[in-house]
């Protein structure tokens, strides 16, 4: 047993490479694979609006710790092994896919449809209409809740620690089995957290009421409101 001191702190410190580089891995992963799910639920096809929504069902209604669990122990029953670094890309990928697609579904579905007859109008084919018209809209939309979701996720990554993956949470248990120091040591993993996801909350909320202005001030509602 040893004292907390400043190596120790710089050991937890070095761990908040590997969290920011999980979470950047998942957000780029999981951002590409929620927009095709995302896509899929708004298509005419039944089967594609079935398979996307038990996919966004299946990992919202199922612990992150639960999918993790699979991921590291359930591929290795197929003789595969997986590292902790893999097992944690690939879970949180598809936990990011899944949540970014609904948030990205309802934002594409909050753009007014008169958008999409527009679009409609101008003989724009259906990819046209997504890239030049929809989407661009849906981005502005989606944005606030996508910040907040990243707090989650930076959050979420801490469960990673259950399979020996070196983010903060495992550094700062690694380090307390030295010191035996739970209240310094974890208040420093808190500490590191909060100096994470503080800013990102505010930009998130602050991203929401600018939104919220924008809503209330546009020409339609203003009329509305006159009348």
């Amino acid at each position: 047993m040893r004292a907390f001191g400043w190596s120790e702190f710089l050991f937890i410190l070095s761990a908040l490479q590997w969290t920011l580089l999980l979470t950047a891995v998942a957000l780029v992963v999981g951002g590409v694979c929620g927009l095709l799910v995302a896509l899929l639920r708004i298509q005419s096809a039944r089967w594609m609006r079935l398979l996307s929504a038990g996919y966004i069902e299946l990992f919202q209604g199922t612990p992150l710790l639960l999918q993790l669990f699979v991921v590291y122990f359930g591929i290795g029953l197929f003789g595969v092994n997986v590292d902790a670094w893999t097992a944690a890309a690939v879970a949180l990928s598809a936990h990011t896919a899944a949540f970014l697609g609904e948030i990205w579904r309802g934002s594409i579905q909050a753009v007014p449809r008169g958008q999409w007859e527009g679009a409609h109008a101008l003989a724009l084919s259906y990819g046209a209409q997504l890239r030049l018209v929809i989407l661009p809209q849906a981005v502005r939309i989606a944005i606030a809740p996508t910040v907040g979701f990243v707090v989650q996720l930076i959050k979420g990554t801490s469960v990673t620690a259950l399979i020996g993956f070196t983010e903060i949470t495992r550094a700062g248990q690694l380090v307390n089995n030295v010191t035996l120091s739970p209240f310094i040591v974890y208040g420093v993993v808190a500490g590191l957290y909060m100096l994470l996801c503080w800013p990102i909350s505010i930009l998130s909320r602050r991203l929401e009421k600018g939104l919220d202005r924008t809503r209330r001030s546009r020409p339609g509602k203003t009329r509305k409101q006159t009348v």
